[in-house]
């Protein structure tokens, strides 16, 4: 059944049009008036509704019965990013609301090459929430991540102290440096319903004295192994090795 994301309070019985992107959908999957379709609106759960009428561009339809259904994973995982370069960050975007991401932070970097200020990365910004809410529709997310407006490194950094019971409490950068634990050794020894906090590098990494920035703010610098991964691969593997089934 197709999946379309409705942001606005939604209730059993409801009659609405549907928001432009939705509405140009059904009409594109050449719907029906009868025909059901799934809404969503990220607050939890779905409701089944019925095509009720077509227009030339709008769309109407009578809201069913809310299924609370939820397909998230059982721990919450944060992620943060320096932006890799060209599409790299769609695709980041794209798989990790896949995975189930509950937030993401794009950031500026000393090895960034990737730069955004002002108007434009904002426009990067809700394309990137777009991209992220194209991924829910597709995958049965119920719940859509926030993609948060580009900062600075340091600036963020700046945002977080430890011990903050509003913060996830474990954060673990993504290191080349020798000498950092496994990140799966470590995840086997946490708290699986402890909010977790993923700090990945762009191409190149983080400089050592971003490195130890984030050691201060309580990061635990953690390894994926002995390869030498691209920064997506990097971000999306230690996201997938944290999120748990939903249940």
């Amino acid at each position: 059944m197709p999946r379309f994301y409705c942001p606005v309070p939604l209730s059993n019985g409801q009659t609405l049009d549907l928001p432009p992107t939705a509405a140009r959908h059904v009409q594109v999957l050449r719907l029906q008036p009868g025909q059901t379709i799934t809404l969503f609106n990220g607050e939890g759960g779905e409701w089944e509704a019925t095509v009720a009428r077509m227009g030339r561009s709008d769309v109407e339809v009578l809201l069913g019965e809310h299924r609370a259904i939820e397909r998230e994973p059982k721990r919450a995982v944060h992620l943060a990013v320096g932006m890799p370069a060209n599409d790299r960050m769609d695709w980041l975007i794209e798989k990790a609301t896949e995975l189930g991401v509950r937030s993401v932070q794009p950031l500026h970097t000393a090895h960034s090459v990737l730069r955004l200020s002002g108007e434009r990365a904002e426009k990067k910004r809700l394309h990137w929430q777009s991209v992220a809410v194209a991924a829910c529709e597709q995958c049965g997310a119920n719940r859509v991540p926030v993609v948060h407006a580009v900062s600075d490194l340091s600036t963020w950094l700046d945002g977080l102290a430890p011990g903050r019971p509003d913060q996830p409490g474990l954060r673990c950068l993504l290191s080349l440096r020798e000498g950092t634990q496994v990140l799966g050794a470590l995840l086997g020894h946490a708290d699986p319903d402890a909010p977790l906090l993923f700090l990945s590098g762009p191409e190149g990494g983080l400089s050592p004295q971003e490195e130890e920035r984030t050691v201060q703010v309580g990061f635990s610098a953690v390894s994926l192994g002995a390869r030498v991964l691209r920064a997506e691969t990097a971000a999306l593997s230690a996201l997938a090795l944290a999120v748990q089934p939903a249940v």
